[in-house]
């Protein structure tokens, strides 16, 4: 294989850009984590620093990458998100993330994997505080400034935007009621698009896409039935289906294979869930905890998105007594993620036959163990963890003519190892699940 077949990803995530340098194989070369701090200033409100996280961040990988031979590099991120930008395309704002208030709409209405009226409702606050701003930007859009000169986003990304974008270009009018005009919004192009080069070198620069979409693509999640969650900040549930289904609470999104979609969504019980409690509970490990002795955590310490699109749910602790330690209590919480999981499965209503787990939270073998347990589902895990990453790198490869289909980056799906439900916890976990249940008034 020539070096110069090397393609970058890089992905912008809720606490780290991760980037992968792939062969034409899919597998990783190099690859490089630039952490940034998920900002938290009230309860009910989450952010980044858009400069360290969506401008510097994006720079400093693909430095640390050491990369010079790549042939492209293109950039996911997780949506929906916005900051006001100057002429250089540096933030003067903060970046609003997904859930944050100053994004709720009065009538939630949702569709297609997103809450439409949220970007319109950060794009009003943002414009408030910037109204002279060069431009209004999500967080590829000011990656892809940094790395190019090219503010732009995919299609995909666009769409979350609604009613903003229209679904062929920006809507003047729905633009003006929140204060900006489509010439200060980023420029909208295909998935794996060349869209110029990158600093002074000759590699190109591509539209890469979602976040999920990306993790879908060389995740292999392919067949009905099956099953992809996305275990980061945000925990994610998709089930492979043959056809479009529409269900209460839930979203249904075409998949990157011909003729499926996917039913499921976002839940706020990943690891911005699982961080928090690191930070209240000792670390114990909850391998040695008794099956019949864990309490029941109600997840929701920030609301909820699927299936409840409720902003006001709150955690709770159930059942807790002195027979508890830490090690029961942090199992509890591993247990709470796989119910969530497990939920939305059931919801979907369509029959489920495996898990391909991805995401950073892989690494953690208690949550692996628990998704299995709660779900009685094998799960088989990625072997590359930075899925957006690589399924971002798959897309710059498109950008240089290497590739032709999306379809085609199934073949750079890898496992890992597979971890099997626990048959001595399927009984005292049977009961947990129904408690989980009532604590969410779905029971």
């Amino acid at each position: 294989m020539s070096r110069k077949e090397v393609t970058i990803g890089i992905d912008i995530g809720s606490t780290a850009v991760k980037a992968v340098a792939a062969d034409e194989h899919g597998q990783v070369v190099a690859r490089t984590r630039i952490p940034h701090r998920l900002v938290v200033p009230a309860a009910d409100k989450l952010e980044h620093d858009a400069r360290q996280a969506w401008r510097d961040g994006p720079l400093a990988a693909l430095d640390r990458l050491g990369r010079p031979d790549a042939r492209a590099v293109a950039v996911s991120a997780m949506v929906p998100s916005l900051t006001a930008v100057d002429d250089d395309g540096v933030p003067l704002t903060p970046g609003l993330l997904y859930g944050d208030s100053r994004g709720r709409v009065a009538t939630p209405a949702s569709g297609m994997g997103f809450m439409v009226g949220e970007t319109a409702e950060f794009l009003r606050w943002t414009a408030g505080q910037a109204p002279d701003a060069a431009g209004y930007w999500p967080a590829a859009a000011v990656a892809n400034y940094a790395l190019g000169r090219q503010p732009v986003i995919d299609f995909a990304t666009a769409f979350t935007t609604m009613p903003l974008f229209d679904g062929t270009a920006w809507n003047a009018k729905e633009c003006a009621d929140c204060g900006a005009s489509p010439d200060r919004m980023p420029r909208v192009a295909a998935p794996g698009a060349a869209v110029g080069t990158v600093g002074d070198t000759d590699a190109v620069l591509a539209t890469g896409a979602i976040d999920a979409t990306c993790e879908q693509m060389v995740a292999g999640a392919d067949r009905d039935g099956d099953v992809l969650v996305l275990c980061g900040t945000t925990l994610i549930v998709w089930v492979t289906i043959p056809e479009y289904r529409d269900v209460d609470g839930l979203w249904t999104i075409p998949h990157t294979a011909a003729g499926k979609c996917q039913i499921g969504g976002a839940s706020n019980a990943g690891g911005l869930f699982l961080n928090w409690l690191d930070g209240l509970v000792a670390q114990a490990d909850p391998t040695p905890a008794d099956p019949a002795r864990v309490p029941v955590w109600s997840p929701y310490i920030r609301g909820e998105r699927t299936p409840y699109h409720d902003p006001q749910k709150r955690a709770a602790l159930d059942g807790l007594t002195l027979a508890h330690d830490a090690a029961s209590v942090r199992r509890a919480a591993f247990e709470a993620s796989g119910f969530v999981v497990r939920h939305l499965i059931e919801l979907g209503g369509a029959p489920a036959s495996r898990i391909v787990a991805t995401g950073g939270g892989t690494r953690v073998e208690p949550w692996m163990q628990a998704i299995a347990d709660a779900t009685g589902l094998p799960v088989e895990v990625s072997a590359v963890p930075e899925g957006a990453a690589l399924g971002a790198a798959f897309l710059a490869r498109m950008a240089t003519g290497l590739e032709s289909s999306l379809a085609d980056a199934a073949r750079w799906a890898s496992t890992e190892r597979t971890i099997e439900p626990s048959v001595a916890w399927r009984s005292a976990m049977e009961d947990r699940y129904g408690r989980f249940l009532e604590l969410a008034g779905a029971g």
